[in-house]
């Protein structure tokens, strides 16, 4: 199966819930009214497509349709897939290579799935022949070290790591003097989810991000911030923390398969100002790809 009928397959629950739900408003073929721009207000928020983008195609639709651009109702899918394959689109989407390190920061709550990520990008870029390093610097999370180990493992990268409970930034720093003797292409740093409130979080982060630039004074090239897409507009809630502290430069969307909720791919676009630059689908090493716009809208549309 390719990774496209993969993504297909795992966006059934929100197609189900968004694009079908559209494509039977739309199969009467009925005027663009108030009426009808009601019930399709109703689909866009039950997909999590949150208020504000919601609001904001609604009245890209009224203007369409003021301007006789569109006709009715059976033209608003069409309209919308083009839309959003617009909206979606932006420069800087692809993951940046290309100082050697390149140091990549990996922050997000735990249980969202940011040790897998950590791991299924380190064997992704495996794969393309970089040499890959992670620096385990979630110390306080129980086993975090030996999951990383794990994935490590599988994807033939090391793992720099300390005992549980050791300072995170000693990590980082062992991590960064490994990457540049070793002259590793990449060093994925794990952080610590549970941090207490905002001040506790700024801290630590600011630490790491002393220890990473003492070393490489425009480093970390990436932060990627790692959201559940299941928990749907919580994450967009969630995700405000990181963004205010962390100099997110990248969204990592995992369990796309497992939602009904995959508009929060557009929320997170438009309400955080931030490109979703890999997603996940599944549990398989494969499962695990950079977002493309234009085949996520397609996968989404599509019968």
């Amino acid at each position: 199966m390719s990774f496209f009928d993969r993504l297909k397959d795992g966006l059934s629950n929100t197609r189900r819930n968004f694009t079908d739900r559209i494509r039977e408003l739309a199969g009467l073929a009925a005027p663009i009214d108030e009426d009808l721009l009601e019930e399709l207000e109703m689909i866009l928020l039950g997909a999590d497509v949150g208020v504000s983008t919601t609001q904001k195609l609604l009245d890209a639709i009224r203007t369409a349709a003021r301007k006789k651009e569109i006709a009715d109702s059976s033209e608003v899918l069409p309209f919308l897939k083009k839309y959003l394959t617009e909206l979606l689109r932006e420069e800087g989407q692809r993951t940046r290579i290309g100082h050697k390190p390149t140091v990549i920061l990996v922050v997000g709550v735990n249980g969202v799935g940011k040790t897998t990520t950590i791991g299924k990008l380190a064997n992704y870029f495996g794969l393309f022949k970089y040499k890959v390093l992670i620096a385990a610097a979630d110390t306080f999370r129980a086993a975090a070290a030996e999951q990383l180990c794990v994935w490590g493992e599988r994807a033939g990268c090391e793992v720099i790591r300390h005992g549980e409970g050791a300072d995170p930034a000693a990590v980082v720093f062992d991590g960064m003097k490994a990457a540049i003797a070793r002259k590793a292409d990449i060093l994925f740093i794990d952080t610590a989810g549970r941090l207490h409130n905002k001040a506790n979080l700024m801290n630590e982060l600011s630490k790491i991000h002393r220890v990473i630039k003492r070393e490489i004074p425009d480093a970390p090239h990436e932060t990627f911030l790692v959201l559940d897409a299941t928990t749907g507009q919580n994450a967009i809630a969630q995700s405000k923390v990181f963004t205010e502290t962390a100099h997110v430069t990248g969204v990592v969307l995992t369990k796309l398969d497992g939602t009904a909720k995959g508009g929060v791919v557009i929320a997170i676009k438009e309400e955080l100002g931030l490109p979703v630059k890999w997603i996940g689908i599944g549990e398989g090493l494969m499962d695990f790809r950079p977002f493309e716009p234009e085949k996520f809208v397609e996968a989404l549309f599509e019968k």
